[in-house]
């Protein structure tokens, strides 16, 4: 059952937040040009600063949605960043991700989070049957997670009862999204995403336990 008192806390604390822009898009924009750098994880340091990681990719998270007004690409991205995965043009391919085309279907905290899964447990051989499956399981599991912290898994339904209070649709006209814009939308649903790369980043530093 989630706590929606402390869900309302965040949600306030995120609408409230002074969001130093300049330093987010340079960010952004030095991660565009240069690309996801590469890193070699360590697991044992990984495991020993696991709050201090998790504190980190939650934020970028909330700021990369902020500034991208895209949650399925601020979560994707806070996550790349952290583990060194992927590139550029996967986020690109998540531009049409955010409750899936803008419908109010699956979160973007969830969809972002699931394709870093792909990047980290998949495979380079796509028959490689044994890490499709392991992935999926991961998958089931963090979304489990997911709709256990925040209460629902679709966007509409977040929207509705966590972060704006009632029924928008963003997606469906300039209109619908000139309001989100209005009540800080883009600034209270940092929550899905950062929720989202908490949990996802959570269950790739546990799976390096040996």
């Amino acid at each position: 059952m989630p706590d929606y008192a402390a869900l309302k806390e965040k949600v306030d604390e995120l609408a409230a937040r002074e969001w130093d822009e300049k330093a987010i898009e340079a960010r952004v924009r030095k991660l565009a040009k240069d690309g996801i750098p590469e890193k070699k994880l360590d697991p044992k340091e990984l495991l020993a600063n696991k709050k201090e990681v998790l504190d980190r990719v939650q934020r970028r998270a909330e700021e990369y949605n902020f500034m991208l007004k895209n949650c399925a690409q601020g979560t994707a991205l806070a996550l790349m960043e952290e583990f060194g995965l992927g590139n550029m043009e996967i986020l690109k391919a998540l531009t049409p991700f955010p409750g899936i085309g803008g419908t109010g279907e699956i979160c973007g905290g969830i969809s972002g989070s699931l394709i870093t899964f792909g990047l980290f447990f998949g495979s380079d051989d796509p028959l490689d049957y044994e890490a499709k499956g392991k992935t999926i399981r991961t998958a089931q599991k963090f979304i489990a997670l997911f709709e256990e912290a925040v209460g629902y898994r679709h966007c509409a339904k977040i929207i509705e009862t966590v972060t704006i209070g009632h029924k928008l649709n963003p997606g469906e006209s300039d209109e619908a999204m000139a309001t989100f814009a209005q009540e800080k939308g883009f600034e209270k649903c940092g929550l899905p995403p950062g929720t989202g790369v908490r949990l996802a980043a959570g269950i790739i530093i546990d799976s390096m336990k040996k």
